[in-house]
């Protein structure tokens, strides 16, 4: 048998691309074919808007003129300004285009900066419930990520007290998400600052991933960890705010030293982003198209204030209300003990098999506790967000066909 490296064996699934493999083959039985009922996909947090028209037509254009050949390694300089000039237009923040890399999704910008940035031995401390790729990436270039609990007072943040004592002698930094999938929430300016100065004081690195601060909704936590800092490794993504998830285009913010290893491991592995996404991605900027985004933003925030007490209602406990992207994490514990259910596993495919309702179960994103948590992704239309709330009240009160 072809022998398999260590880094291999070591990747757990993605589980939640694992729950959209079980609903596909659901979607392919007899009974659900009978019931004439859609699966509802709660489980993948994509948005149900598609690319800004102007996006569209720019990659149309493209394509028609061919002007589809490599770009720089990180990227336009085109589009580095107009990211440049969002910061400033959004955030009041000055980020000179020459530490933004443009990069494929945010996927390959966070695999970049823990390969600059992660020895083989470093630890990387990160909260648990977490994005699981993001331990991952660490994994794969042969970190250690250590996972600390968080509960609902820290809004399933770290806080600097646990970073205190939980740095050792090997470790290399954090790894945050604000806000954070899977619980929506952000953490606050002021324990963010705390967090960074003893990192910077240890000699530290910050990765911030940052993928939904376009969608945050409340002015409170609506502030890039870059303001904080210039030291901070900030990753963004075209993918949720600017609704382009297929395009796989994201960046990098790195300190200006940072610039020239990221670009020589970028040339390497990527040699360049998409060319026809990174043309389109500059539609983004147009002010048709931060209104459209603007727009949709406040549609995901009225979806939320209209599923999570919902969810409430049902036993779904949501303990902190999400204040930004588009996901609730719902404590279960009160509807398996009351369907007789082991664990938010089970519960998963309860709801999968007899609601036909696809949601992602806790162990993708932590080890502690995760077994009594499930995050639903808000992402989908408010009707299927209804819909889903009709079929699992049904199912949970035993009233199901």
């Amino acid at each position: 048998m072809m022998r398999m490296t260590q880094r291999a064996r070591q990747i757990e699934p993605f589980y939640v691309m694992e729950i959209a493999k079980a609903a596909a083959q659901v979607a392919q039985t007899t009974a659900f074919k009978a019931s004439g009922k859609e699966m509802l996909s709660l489980n993948i947090g994509e948005p149900d808007f598609t690319a800004a028209p102007l996006v569209q037509e720019r990659a149309m254009k493209v394509i028609r003129d061919g002007t589809t050949q490599y770009t720089h390694a990180v990227g336009l300089e085109s589009l580095r300004e107009r990211i440049s000039e969002w910061y400033t237009d959004k955030f009041g923040l000055n980020v000179p285009p020459k530490r933004i890399i443009i990069t494929s999704g945010a996927s390959a910008a966070l695999q970049l900066a823990c390969l600059a940035l992660v020895e083989h031995g470093d630890v990387i401390l990160m909260p648990d419930p977490c994005y699981p790729c993001n331990r991952q990436f660490v994994l794969a270039c042969g970190g250690t990520p250590k996972l600390i609990t968080t509960n609902a007072k820290d809004r399933f943040q770290l806080n600097l007290e646990q970073v205190k004592e939980h740095w050792g002698p090997h470790t290399r930094g954090v790894l945050l998400a604000s806000p954070s999938n899977p619980t929506g929430t952000s953490i606050a300016p002021d324990v963010l600052k705390g967090i960074l100065d003893f990192v910077e004081s240890k000699g530290g690195i910050c990765i911030a991933d940052e993928i939904y601060i376009g969608l945050s909704y409340e002015e409170q936590f609506a502030k890039s960890a870059l303001s904080l800092s210039d030291q901070v490794i900030s990753v963004n993504s075209f993918s949720k705010y600017f609704n382009m998830t297929g395009w796989r285009l994201g960046w990098l913010v790195v300190p200006e030293p940072v610039v020239s290893a990221v670009e020589r491991l970028a040339q390497n592995l990527f040699i360049c982003p998409s060319t026809v996404s990174q043309h389109a991605a500059l539609g983004c900027f147009e002010p048709q198209s931060l209104a459209l985004f603007d727009e949709r933003r406040a549609q995901f925030k009225a979806r939320r204030d209209t599923f999570v007490p919902a969810l409430n209602k049902l036993g779904l406990n949501v303990p902190v209300t999400p204040d930004g992207a588009f996901y609730a994490w719902a404590d279960c514990t009160e509807v398996c003990h009351q369907l007789g259910i082991s664990g938010s596993w089970d519960l998963a495919f309860e709801f999968l098999n007899k609601a036909y309702v696809a949601v992602a179960p806790g162990r993708d994103f932590g080890v502690q506790n995760t077994n009594q948590y499930i995050r639903f992704s808000t992402a989908s239309s408010s009707a299927a967000l209804e819909e889903a709330v009709t079929r699992l009240g049904l199912l949970i009160r035993g009233e199901h066909e």
